[in-house]
């Protein structure tokens, strides 16, 4: 994840200031309606074609005759989860003098929401928006990418522990349930590497940046390219270490970065619940964390990738079938589809917000 440019403010750029006023618009792969409709297809086949080329015709039933109370229940734990986002998102952005507050952080977050529905690979379009809004808010660039690499990298570190302890436990007999090699170690693997890998990141490229210093202080040639490059990885690795630094300190956005998680599995496990019998709690979220990996392919408005995942991971679990595809689509109504108009709303709202901000032409600090 980078921003445009790390370098800070500077002076004379009145024609990026121009450009930087629109907000992203995603990879520019396919044009905005084609990526619409291919999301309209792809709800279509999935809602209503997979039940009957799985073989499964008793999927609708089951969707249809869903216990309303546990259906209350998911939808109440997504708005927690996103409560729980939306803290989170302030805990790490808003301070004295900052523009940032809980109206905006709740745009920016909903917003992102939609932006990487819409342009899906990674989440790649809500981190797009999210820099482009914090950036136009007057944050300095340089903070920013520290503030949001120790986001990303405190959100996703909790869901990558979550692979290691959950796949470890259930290989272990900890917790309950059968525990497939494919679906537990190799996850748990993973998410270790990915951590180490974070954890190697924040020492190693600090040390980068210093040789880097060093030499050009000692004024040998450094080819153009490595100064900013290093100068990037050091703004990466302090991200990192204040990620770190927040679990060290218990601060409260750990908390709001479980939650977030913790909530959207409840959503899962509401769905089983109302469908039929779940399987054991480490099932439900190993199957869960699994299935979320499918959010990397790149399919239109990321439909199709997670539940595809996630199904074929419960059924691996030995979950019966229709109860894997009524649980996981109807999870994915609640998950996907709930957050759109809210996120919708949010966006315009925060158009208006950042054209106030240029209006004012006043920093932000």
């Amino acid at each position: 994840m980078t921003a445009r440019d790390t370098s800070g403010p500077q002076d004379g750029r009145g024609g990026e200031d121009e450009h930087r006023a629109a907000p992203p618009r995603g990879s520019g792969r396919l044009p905005l309606g084609w990526t619409i409709v291919l999301m309209a297809v792809a709800a279509g086949a999935l809602y209503f074609a997979l039940p009957r080329l799985a073989g499964l015709e008793d999927t609708w039933e089951r969707l249809s005759s869903g216990d309303p109370l546990w259906l209350c229940a998911a939808v109440l734990l997504e708005v927690a989860a996103y409560a729980a986002y939306v803290f989170t998102f302030h805990r790490l952005f808003a301070e004295p003098g900052s523009r940032i507050g809980w109206r905006e952080s709740y745009d920016i977050s909903l917003a992102g929401v939609v932006a990487s529905r819409v342009f899906a690979t990674a989440g790649a379009g809500g981190i797009a928006l999210t820099v482009w809004a914090l950036d136009r808010s007057g944050t300095d660039r340089r903070l920013l990418v520290t503030r949001l690499t120790s986001f990303y990298v405190l959100v996703y570190g909790i869901f990558m522990a979550a692979l290691v302890v959950v796949g470890t436990a259930l290989r272990t007999g900890v917790l309950d349930g059968p525990a497939p090699f494919g679906l537990t170690v190799m996850p748990a693997i993973f998410g270790g590497i990915i951590i180490v890998a974070g954890l190697a990141a924040a020492r190693i490229l600090p040390a980068l940046g210093r040789r880097v210093a060093e030499r050009r202080r000692r004024h040998q040639r450094v080819p153009k390219w490595v100064a900013p490059v290093a100068g990037s990885a050091e703004l990466l690795a302090a991200g990192v270490r204040r990620a770190l630094d927040l679990v060290r300190t218990r601060d409260p956005a750990v908390l709001g970065a479980f939650c977030w998680w913790a909530f959207d599995v409840g959503v899962l496990w509401a769905c089983f619940e109302a469908f039929g019998e779940p399987p054991p709690g480490g099932v439900v979220v190993m199957g869960y964390l699994a299935g979320t990996l499918g959010n990397v392919l790149p399919l239109p408005g990321g439909l199709g990738g997670v539940e595809g995942v996630m199904i074929g991971a419960f059924v691996g679990f030995g979950v019966d079938g229709g109860l894997a595809v009524a649980a996981v689509l109807g999870y994915r109504a609640f998950q996907y589809w709930l957050p759109i108009v809210p996120g919708v709303l949010a966006y315009l709202r925060l158009l208006r917000t950042v054209r106030s901000w240029d209006a004012s032409g006043e920093p932000s600090r």
